[in-house]
């Protein structure tokens, strides 16, 4: 079966970057991240952007995390330096995983995706569970490992280990991933 890429844009929110749980870490990615989101759309891999947007009061991540990523503030909103083109996708979520109640495998399948390239943050948490139900609905998962980050290094280790070791998740870089979309 021939593969089809999607990127999968995770939590590169305003919150996530410089707001209420900023990641001083998050700004390493974003210039790889938008050179990566400009190839793949270059090279007709959809870019979904897979959002955190929680319900003030409601959502179990606050009570971890407190207030982040509220629907309709500025902390949900995607960080301008990566901005929408008119032909991405955006998949709202209310938990860690991109998939989890939300219609990304739908859309997935719709535009006949065989792997999902995991960028955004954090590999130890939101990354590593979409990668973990992307494998379960039967995705190849690809981490970008300049296009991820957490809040620590051991973390960020950790979640790719993890990934590899679990989904048999690889890890490429820009230069490796372009040269993918080429194929």
């Amino acid at each position: 079966m021939e593969k089809k890429y999607a990127v999968l844009v995770v939590d590169m929110l305003n919150d996530f970057v410089t707001g209420a749980i900023g990641c001083d870490r998050a700004k390493a990615i974003v210039k790889p991240l938008g050179e990566l989101l400009d190839n793949a759309r270059k090279n007709k891999a959809p870019v979904i952007f897979c959002n955190d947007c929680h319900y003030k009061g409601i959502d179990n991540e606050l009570k971890l995390w407190g207030d982040h990523a509220i629907k309709g503030t500025w902390g949900a909103e995607i960080i301008p330096e990566l901005p929408v083109s008119e032909n991405d996708y955006i998949v709202p979520k209310r938990r860690y995983s991109g998939f989890f109640q939300t219609d990304l495998d739908l859309l997935l399948k719709e535009l006949g995706v065989t792997t999902v390239i995991i960028t955004g943050l954090h590999t130890h948490m939101c990354c590593r569970h979409t990668a973990a139900d992307a494998y379960q609905n039967n995705y190849d998962v690809i981490f970008a490992n300049e296009c991820t980050n957490s809040f620590t290094e051991e973390d960020y280790q950790y979640g790719l280990k993890y990934a590899k070791e679990t989904y048999g998740a690889p890890n490429y870089t820009n230069k490796e991933l372009f040269e993918m979309f080429k194929k």
